[in-house]
């Protein structure tokens, strides 16, 4: 039982991650690689301040500012110096791991000794686990609810604007490279403070803790989509975060068939590649065509 809480807590927090990329990936319609840096970034600053003696909440909010700094740069390198996102986003990734070692001073640093968001009275009088589950529902809850608000704003309205037809909305007098900076900045700051909260978490920040962590986003994503199908896109937010919680405990279940935690990466993308294959299985079994038939016979 404390496995599958655990495996809930760690699907919610990692659930900040399928969030942000689901604004450049799936309302953008652009591939951020950016956030294989932003990620371990958003650990070395949260757990480097902390350590400094800042209040975790402070630490967690320079882990959103470095992310967004980042983004920044993505976004700029995109827009104005005319570079391929897909690079762009490469270039930024590999300078986050020279930026995140000076950072922190070295490879690995730990949070042994020090003050989390997780070390307070409240959350130490919950039992195993919980805690990371009432502060994951808690930060996605209100990062849910901010961005149902934003997208239904004009700027918002612009935003998704951008991402359906990017020639209408300029004919609409709508900035689009702006859109563009404005959507990498707030993807990357929420990647920031998935990062920040999974090290506080965990208790230490590594420099290599952002390796395939775009394959993980993608899979909440993916997963949340082909499990609840057609959504508004209010609701696809939602399927989002019940799709990081269902990809956790895919992989609990496959980890609990003795498979090593050495394979975890890999075992993520063939649960991801699986996924994504599975429409296609769908369309070529006529499993919809089947599955209406035995619903009108049942009528």
């Amino acid at each position: 039982m404390s496995l599958i809480v655990s495996a809930i807590g760690q699907g919610l927090l990692w659930a900040i991650l399928g969030l942000g990329l689901f604004l450049t990936f799936r309302i953008l319609n652009i591939a951020d690689m950016t956030v294989e840096g932003t990620f371990p970034m958003g650990a070395a600053v949260a757990v480097t301040a902390i350590v400094h003696g800042y209040s975790p909440m402070t630490a967690t909010l320079f882990a959103f500012l470095a992310g967004m700094a980042a983004g920044l740069v993505t976004g700029l390198l995109y827009t104005k110096g005319k570079i391929d996102i897909l690079l762009a986003g490469i270039l930024v990734m590999t300078a986050a791991y020279s930026v995140n070692l000076e950072i922190m001073g070295k490879s690995n640093t730990s949070l042994l000794g020090h003050k989390t968001l997780l070390s307070s009275k409240f959350f130490e009088a919950m039992p195993n686990y919980f805690n990371s589950v009432f502060l994951g529902m808690v930060v996605i809850a209100v990062i849910t609810l901010i961005l149902v608000f934003f997208l239904q704003t004009d700027l918002g309205q612009a935003f998704i604007a951008t991402g359906d037809n990017e020639k209408m909305a300029k004919s609409l007098g709508i900035h689009t490279d702006n859109m563009k900076i404005m959507g990498l900045m707030v993807s990357n700051g929420m990647v920031g403070i998935c990062g920040a909260l999974v090290a506080q978490s965990n208790g230490y920040a590594d420099i290599n803790m952002g390796i395939g962590t775009i394959v993980i986003a993608l899979a909440s994503i993916i997963i949340g989509e082909v499990a609840f199908g057609e959504l508004t896109l209010n609701q696809r937010l939602i399927a989002v975060t019940l799709g990081s919680i269902i990809y956790r405990l895919i992989l609990l279940a496959v980890l609990q068939l003795g498979f090593s935690a050495n394979d975890l990466n890999l075992l993520s993308s063939l649960v991801l590649a699986i996924c994504m294959m599975l429409p296609q299985f769908r369309r070529a079994l006529h499993l919809d065509r089947i599955f209406k038939k035995e619903v009108k016979s049942h009528d």
